[in-house]
């Protein structure tokens, strides 16, 4: 190989399972790309070339992963202010605005958080496609477009990796605050665990049940309640998600009869609210290098305290801590 120079080396546990897969997770990257680069020779285990993508792995094995640089990407960097929560040399936090894209897609190269991300710092290339023409580099997770607040970005190869895993053992705790149709009792918790797959007819929805469904858990805490002044009633219902489903949240409460305000593809329209009333409230996660539990904190954006507020609701006390 000539691209010693722009090669990132990894080194990683390995986890029980196919190793394709637990390179995968463990990675951030699709199984097709791993796949490839077992078959080009860049994976070890245990310092012996892999053979082959299927090769079982007991747990505890060292790989040894030779990332090759990506291919150029088209995509620019933008000068956009962005609201930085946390930052180091590993990591940086953002609260991400309603409206903007996580990272590029076909048909959306610019606007998005990496576009303005690489406006003001150089992200490690080698996260870079993820399988479907989408251009990623340090996306470790992700926000809905019209989702609001906490989104953590790995600065480094090492910082990415050790950060997917994180998310995908569930060493991550997540709150989310939202505004919700429906009568709940005041501060009773609502555990569900429905599994989350794609709609059989609607292809760009997520439905309980549907294709390929995937466990998912959240636990939903109403905060306060009041009518809207149209025979209905809407609570501020915070969400800790334990999995990490596309549009999980969204799904989980339209399945409950309590959709999100403003949610136009699992509710419906709001004079009040131009956008699905969800905002990343809280994060916390092991710092990908030191171990020690970062806590993020975005505090409710104006656009969902407004449309609250003007509605008739009241704020709770405790709004901004986490009991």
């Amino acid at each position: 190989m000539n691209d010693s120079a722009a090669t990132a080396t990894l080194h990683l546990e390995a986890t029980p399972g196919r190793l394709d897969a637990a390179l995968a997770a463990l990675t951030g990257h699709s199984r097709s790309q791993v796949a490839a680069w077992i078959a080009d020779g860049r994976v070890q285990v245990d310092h012996e070339v892999a053979p082959k993508p299927s090769l079982k792995l007991r747990g505890g094995e060292v790989l040894t992963v030779q990332v090759p640089p990506p291919p150029e990407a088209s995509v620019e960097a933008e000068q956009v202010p962005l609201d930085v929560l946390f930052e180091d040399e590993f990591l940086i936090a953002v609260n991400k605005p309603p409206g903007m894209i996580t990272h590029p897609a076909p048909g959306v190269r610019s606007g998005t958080l990496v576009n303005a991300l690489l406006g003001r710092m150089d992200l490690p290339q080698q996260t870079d496609f993820d399988g479907e023409g989408g251009y990623r580099p340090g996306i470790v997770h992700r926000l809905d477009k019209d989702t609001s607040g906490v989104i953590v970005v790995a600065k480094t190869v090492e910082a990415h990796a050790r950060l997917a895993a994180a998310f995908k053992d569930r060493d991550t705790r997540k709150t989310y605050l939202a505004i919700a149709a429906g009568t709940w009792k005041a501060q009773q918790k609502v555990q569900i665990d429905a599994p989350v797959g794609r709609h059989p007819v609607q292809r760009q929805r997520m439905t309980v049940g549907g294709a390929n469904a995937r466990d998912a858990q959240t636990l939903f805490t109403p905060l306060v309640a009041h009518p809207d002044g149209h025979g209905r009633t809407l609570t501020l219902v915070r969400a800790q998600p334990r999995t990490g489903r596309t549009h999980q949240i969204r799904v989980h409460l339209a399945h409950l009869g309590s959709p999100i305000l403003g949610d136009t593809v699992y509710g419906r329209p709001s004079e009040v609210m131009l956008r699905q009333a969800l905002h990343a409230q809280f994060l916390a996660l092991p710092h990908p290098m030191t171990g020690e539990t970062l806590h993020l904190h975005a505090p409710a954006p104006d656009d969902l305290l407004s449309a609250w507020v003007g509605l008739g609701g009241t704020l709770p006390d405790t709004l901004e801590t986490l009991g």
